[in-house]
């Protein structure tokens, strides 16, 4: 058996058992030739228990049009979002602050990130976390 040739490989984000072949995710398969109704049915399968959290696909085309699909974890944007209870970041993050959350809350996204995340401990991992939450207008204290 030849070894395939991988073509493209490109990320894209969908929520967990519920992506269809619409717009917007549709046109972007389409267009990086990736058969939209293959990827949303293996996609779906992959992501039921995960029922409509954002999460991030990795697809590896090849040469003969085949695909894999890579189910990585949530972005860390979209975790914070849900632990400090906002819907949406700040627009001014150094002066409006949108919520706040505990230490102990970084390390439990830390700890749901930890394979994706390029942390040689879990306090770069927390550092990471609270980065992020601080760009996002949302305050990171003690507990």
């Amino acid at each position: 058996m030849a070894k395939k040739e991988i073509v493209n490989i490109f990320k894209v984000m969908a929520p967990g058992g519920q992506a269809t072949p619409a717009p917007p995710l549709g046109p972007v398969l389409g267009s990086k030739g990736v058969n939209p109704g293959q990827f949303t049915q293996r996609f779906n399968a992959a992501t039921q228990q995960l029922k409509g959290k954002v999460v991030v696909a990795l697809v590896t085309l090849y040469s003969d049009k085949s695909f894999e699909i890579e189910i990585k974890s949530s972005p860390a944007s979209v975790l914070i979002k849900d632990e400090a209870g906002v819907e949406k970041g700040s627009g001014i993050p150094n002066k409006n602050k949108v919520g706040t959350i505990t230490k102990s809350q970084c390390l439990k996204i830390a700890a749901a990130k930890k394979a994706d995340l390029n942390a040689a401990s879990d306090e770069a991992a927390i550092r990471i976390i609270e980065g992020t939450a601080r760009s996002m207008g949302i305050t990171v204290v003690e507990g």
